[in-house]
């Protein structure tokens, strides 16, 4: 299989007519490639506010949201197509996707019918996309990705299934170079329409890269790359140009919005350039991850919000071996997944961002000790040279933060970062201490 380029375009590069026009020039060329795209901005979250509504039995104002998205959609095939037959057409279209929604208004309404509600976002921008490059008279194919994306029955992505299927695809296209296939959305081990959960598409693009173990995967977005704190928060931050595998991991996983935790790990395996473009500004080079490290002091600061702290304190730990399997245990039993731990002789603290089960843990974990939870929390985390072996890596992040009461420090496990845990309140006074004091903005 000849090498393949994949370019993800999120929901604000498809977000309006004049947005899906100027991806064309970017897809253009002889290389083969795979554009992902994911619904139109906003989308998803009016088809999760509808799938609510049905679901608490609001009929008639799920009924007043669908029809309302339907004519937001009905006006943006007015404006993107130019001639009134692909007008008329996609019209249809339209109409098919939501009258499909309508349907489940008039049924019992389950877990599965939202999956196939949130569905609709991506198969009509592809639709809408296809179907602008028909009209220029621009080959391509459409390729659903309901034929090849499938998740295993822990809901993680069967690896196997995707590239033999994803290659069997391509080789009944072998003569395209524009191949056009949804992010998100799946099927799940039992066949239902199902999908990789808010942010998706990033993980698509790189499993799909993975499978065809393309040249490169491109993230397309509104935003020059990764930058080194958060714009929305902070000002006068610069983008980092290169970073490896492991820093980016560690950037999106806590909290850097640019790019999908999940979507480093399948390109970081076959060692795959991940490249992060804008598309307000293509000619800007981004920034580009690879599995090179070019170590500096300090690289970037990322917060994470929505933590939950449980502090077990127990006598019983004290020169014990076991008790903390037995912690472990409990947050496996509810499938939650742990993102900082620190340990003293008599106690444990954990934090997890998931605080669906949060009030069972608990429950759970006074069997141990005496449990304390605290809610309303922010990891920050600060991504650089944090080598054990160094010396004097950290004294500015406290100097920094010196009027900012840490609840947690997380430090060791990561050569590459250092974390706190904060109060979410005092977030924006410390990622803007953190700039000040470590890039000197």
């Amino acid at each position: 299989m000849n090498k393949m380029k994949i370019m993800k375009f999120g929901g604000t590069s498809v977000g309006s007519p004049d947005r899906m026009r100027s991806i064309i020039p970017l897809i253009s060329g002889e290389e083969k490639k795979i554009v992902v795209l994911s619904a139109m901005a906003g989308t998803t979250n009016s088809l999760v506010e509808i799938s609510e509504l049905l679901s608490e039995g609001k009929t008639e104002e799920a009924l007043a949201r669908n029809d309302a998205l339907r004519t937001k959609y009905n006006k943006v095939t007015d404006d993107l197509y130019e001639t009134n037959p692909f007008r008329k057409s996609v019209h249809e279209i339209i109409d098919s996707h939501f009258d499909f929604i309508r349907d489940f208004a008039f049924a019992p309404f389950t877990r599965q019918n939202e999956k196939a509600i949130l569905a609709q976002g991506e198969l009509i921008s592809t639709s809408l996309f296809y179907n602008l490059l028909r009209e220029m008279n621009i080959r391509s194919v459409l390729l659903p990705a309901l034929k090849f994306m499938r998740i295993d029955k822990d809901g993680e992505p069967d690896i196997f299934y995707i590239t033999e299927n994803i290659r069997r695809e391509l080789d009944l296209h072998s003569d395209e170079n524009i191949i056009i296939t949804q992010g998100y959305i799946c099927r799940n081990a039992y066949g239902e329409v199902d999908n990789l959960k808010r942010g998706g598409s990033d993980f698509t693009a790189s499993l799909l890269g993975a499978a065809v173990n393309a040249s490169e995967i491109q993230i397309w977005t509104d935003i020059n790359g990764f930058h080194n704190n958060d714009p929305r928060f902070v000002g006068n931050t610069k983008v980092i140009r290169e970073i490896s595998f492991d820093e980016a991991a560690e950037l999106a996983y806590f909290g850097a919005k640019i790019l999908h935790p999940s979507s480093v790990n399948p390109a970081r395996e076959k060692n795959i350039p991940v490249r992060l473009k804008n598309t307000m500004e293509p000619a800007d080079e981004g920034t580009l991850i690879t599995s090179n490290c070019i170590l500096q002091d300090y690289k970037a600061v990322a917060a994470k919000d929505g933590i939950s702290a449980l502090r077990i304190k127990s006598y019983r730990m004290l020169m014990a071996y076991g008790f903390l399997r037995k912690v472990f245990e409990i947050f496996e039993a509810y499938k939650t997944p742990i993102d900082m731990i620190t340990t003293s002789e008599v106690s444990v603290s954990i934090t997890i961002d998931n605080p669906q089960y949060l009030d069972q843990i608990a429950h759970d974990l006074k069997e141990l000790g005496s449990v304390e939870v605290e809610r309303d929390l922010s990891i920050v985390c600060i991504v650089g040279d944090f080598r054990t072996e160094r010396t004097g890596s950290a004294p500015e992040i406290f100097e920094a933060l010196n009027t900012i009461p840490l609840k947690m420090i997380s430090y060791g496990g990561s050569p590459y970062s250092l974390s706190l845990l904060i109060d979410t309140k005092n977030k924006v006074s410390a990622l803007n201490l953190l700039n000040k004091h470590l890039f000197n903005q």
